[in-house]
């Protein structure tokens, strides 16, 4: 070895045996970066972030309160994957189901584990408020192997997961899942529980994943179950969420990237849309639809449109144009005016040059941008230059109309002239829980299920925390920094519109949930 090599040995180990016994770590910052790193997030959450107060009243936050809680278990953080945790943690103290954090190169490593899941599925009983539970909702098709002599049977209520009882298990992990809604949570908390996630701290799960049930007849039974890959598993479909016997006296038309539409093949005038979400083509699919129905003399009939499993995206205000007649008034948004304010102006002008005003994929505006362009560069830098908190009002995204518009749009020349029923439920959100606020506020149809995971936003702001001391990077945090605001006038965000009827989701109705779903609708198309 060089006298240059072991020179550099020399100072690698000193260094190491420094940091042994002054607390620093290479990898997780010393105290004194963390703590400062800890202060900067604080800082700039509370400079940033577009609070909802309705959303923190009604689930009774002191965000502040709750982030400073944190600060000595960041200080102490001992590993990297400790450190991640307690950021996760920090940020779902604003409950946002928008807001993630995300490793990057050369941050934090925690353990990732791809796609697994269990041979099961869950799903919540919604029937007591207060006391939701999960139970067993789907098994997959060689379940018995793992069950030995036990007969599982779906609607067995889950008491326990990998040691600890299921309300503590609940209560323990809470902090680390994304949610805007009481409701939302658990509906996530049900879908997650089958796989593992990053973002939940290693030590609640097991190589296996140990659980116990209890029948309805009070018989407890617990088993271990592998882990398996996911994409493998064929599940006996008990969970009726997919499949063609979903919507019983239905003929299934076509499929887009939008929807699946359905006919009914009773003497009922009425189309049934399965509804995907608001996604990069839903211009071109909507307008497909609508030719499709000119063509072929359905004008005249009722839509239902099931949004029960609907994904985000933009310009729902396009399809409500068409499924239904009357004028109604869009959503608004703001923006919070910030330190970050004139980045992301630059980043969006330089979007517009190229032609890419796009929101996750999905363009935002109807005209060419020049709408939304104008408004930052105009209005917003007009707010942030008199220090006002927050922008004014506008159309939101500038989708749909411009600044100076009231919001209020018409129905576009060719549109249907039935009722429109919608199905909604607290699976998902963002431009879904926009597009059910349109259809609620206005009165534009009957709804009924549940309401929607109550998360939107205008815009987020993500970028790569680094510790303030030593430069090095951490890992992704996002910040919501702009208001939905429903036709109403109320801030969208932790706040999504009530349905006409609720009918809950249970242990007893689940497996005939949609069944019941289509015989109100029924009862209220008859009575009209």
């Amino acid at each position: 070895m060089s006298s240059f090599k072991k020179s550099s040995f020399v100072i690698i180990l000193l260094m190491k045996i420094i940091a042994l016994y002054s607390g620093f770590s290479f990898s997780q910052g010393t105290p004194e970066d963390r703590a400062a790193l800890f202060d900067q997030i604080l800082e700039k959450t509370l400079m940033r972030e577009a609070f909802s107060p309705i959303k923190n009243n009604k689930l009774h936050l002191d965000i502040r309160q709750t982030i400073l809680k944190y600060r000595d278990e960041m200080i102490a953080a001992e590993t990297e994957a400790e450190l991640f945790h307690v950021i996760v943690k920090i940020s779902n103290a604003r409950k946002d189901r928008h807001l993630s954090v995300k490793t990057v190169n050369g941050g934090l490593k925690v353990r990732k584990y791809g796609n697994v899941s269990v041979p099961i599925k869950f799903a919540v009983d919604f029937s007591k408020r207060g006391e939701y539970f999960l139970f067993l909702a789907d098994l997959s098709e060689d379940h018995l192997i793992f069950f030995d002599d036990i007969t599982p049977e779906i609607g067995d209520r889950l008491t326990g997961i990998n040691g600890f009882s299921a309300e503590d298990y609940f209560i323990l992990t809470e902090p680390y899942y994304r949610y805007s809604t009481v409701n939302g949570f658990w509906w996530k908390l049900a879908q997650g529980l089958s796989g593992k996630d990053y973002h939940i701290p290693e030590h609640y799960y097991g190589e296996e994943f140990k659980c116990t049930f209890v029948k309805r007849d009070g018989e407890e039974y617990s088993v271990s179950l592998p882990y398996l890959n996911a994409d493998m598993i064929k599940w006996q479909g008990n969970w009726k969420d997919h499949g063609d016997d979903k919507y019983l006296g239905f003929a299934r038309l076509f499929e887009t990237q939008t929807y699946v539409l359905h006919r009914s093949e009773s003497d009922r005038k009425i189309l049934l849309l399965d509804w995907y979400g608001f996604r990069e083509d839903l211009v071109k699919d909507i307008d497909h639809l609508m030719d499709y129905a000119f063509r072929n003399d359905l004008l005249e009939y009722n839509i239902i449109v099931d949004a029960t499993r609907s994904r985000g995206g933009s310009r729902g205000a396009y399809a409500v144009q068409r499924l239904q007649s009357r004028l109604f008034k869009t959503t608004f948004g703001n923006i919070r005016l910030s330190d970050i304010v004139e980045d992301f102006i630059k980043s969006r002008n330089e979007n517009y040059k190229e032609r890419r005003i796009l929101d996750s994929g999905v363009r935002e505006t109807i005209d060419d941008g020049s709408w939304l362009i104008d408004w930052l560069n105009d209005d917003v830098i007009k707010g942030l230059q008199a220090g006002q908190d927050y922008s004014n009002n506008v159309p939101f995204k500038l989708a749909h109309a411009p600044k100076y518009s009231d919001g209020i749009i018409k129905p576009a020349e060719v549109h249907f002239k039935g009722k429109l029923v919608c199905f909604f439920g607290p699976e998902g959100g963002s431009h879904l829980d926009q597009f059910a606020s349109i259809v609620a506020d206005n009165s534009l149809g009957y709804t009924l299920g549940m309401p929607c995971g109550g998360y939107s936003n205008t815009w987020e702001w993500e970028e790569t925390l680094v510790f303030p001391i030593s430069g090095k990077p951490v890992a992704e945090f996002m910040w919501s920094i702009g208001h939905t605001i429903r036709p109403n006038g109320q801030i969208l965000e932790g706040n999504p519109a009530k349905v006409d009827e609720n009918i809950l989701f249970t242990r007893d109705n689940y497996s005939e949930y949609y069944k019941i779903l289509l015989e109100r609708a029924y009862e209220y198309l008859a009575d009209k």
